[in-house]
């Protein structure tokens, strides 16, 4: 197994949009950072706070979304723009925001991933620390529904398989989907895959205050009869990619290059972080390289 250099941004990157759940307007700046800073985001609204790093031990207990948090100051649905930076193999970025949410832009990665690209990369002078499952586990929703299987994975590499399956009386189609992520894949086959919805869903987000300025034209809404709302496919199994989107973005609070097959069924952003504290916990990895990046404070 090849280890790497860090890398960082050439160069700012800008991402404007609403927010999906505030309905905020939102600016996200990433930054170039030095080696062994990691992903942390700067809430600028928050005069005095200090940055957030965005690892597992900040994160938050959510539902439909990942977020983090330090002294009372929080940034909410992160797992997008932290797909595009693990995606991309960018290690250390500073990502300043100033609002409560990451912008929700299409509800995919491609705005970041745009950004990220134009702005470019540059290696560093230390190595991005690596770790590979050693031993096989699983965690379970507490339904018994959902669940993710971990294993060594024989590529040396990161494969996630979904299964996803809500059931025949779900207007979201049955998929599944094993892919290698590497920059390229991510890119090719999973950057532009959009966040989704079931229409009979959507009044009760609204009840709650959520998505208060979302159209049909910013993620994929599915009415009762499985046909999109004012809206079309970008790839003929679209919500299975997003979902796999999510588990990369959820994957890399463990803050380093993560090795293993991971084969997920109906999982979620709080059963992806289950998976990242049981490694934290357990230690069930081997190192190849250093541990784990610092907290960028």
């Amino acid at each position: 197994m090849d280890v790497r250099r860090q890398r960082t941004i050439r160069r700012p990157a800008v991402v404007t949009s609403i927010g999906f759940f505030t309905g905020a307007d939102l600016t996200l700046r990433l930054l170039p950072a030095p080696a062994g800073h990691g992903i942390a985001f700067q809430r600028t609204d928050c005069p005095g706070s200090r940055p957030i790093p965005a690892t597992i031990e900040f994160a938050l207990p959510r539902e439909r979304r990942t977020a983090i948090g330090r002294d009372d100051v929080s940034v909410e649905t992160i797992e997008h723009v932290m797909a595009a930076l693990a995606g991309l193999q960018i290690d250390n970025c500073l990502i300043e925001i100033d609002g409560p949410e990451v912008p929700g832009c299409d509800g995919s990665a491609r705005d970041f991933v745009d950004v990220l690209l134009d702005a470019g990369t540059e290696e560093q002078d230390q190595t991005r620390p690596m770790a590979s499952v050693a031993a096989p586990f699983q965690v379970t929703a507490d339904d018994g529904r959902s669940e993710i299987r971990v294993r060594p994975s024989s590529q040396n590499a990161m494969v996630i398989e979904y299964r996803l399956d809500y059931g025949a009386d779900s207007p979201i189609p049955r998929e599944q989907l094993s892919l290698e992520i590497t920059p390229d894949s991510f890119v090719r086959e999973l950057a532009l895959a959009r966040t989704f919805i079931a229409e009979s869903e959507v009044a009760a987000l609204r009840a709650a205050g959520y998505g208060s300025r979302t159209t049909a034209r910013d993620l994929l809404v599915f009415a009762d009869d499985g046909s999109i709302v004012d809206n079309e496919l970008r790839f003929e199994d679209e919500c299975v990619r997003h979902k796999i989107l999510d588990c990369i973005g959820d994957f890399a609070l463990f803050g380093c290059d993560l090795y293993g097959h991971f084969s997920a069924t109906r999982s979620g952003h709080r059963l992806n972080r289950d998976v990242v504290q049981h490694m934290v916990d357990t230690k069930s990895l081997t190192s190849f390289s250093s541990d784990r990046s610092a907290d960028a404070a």
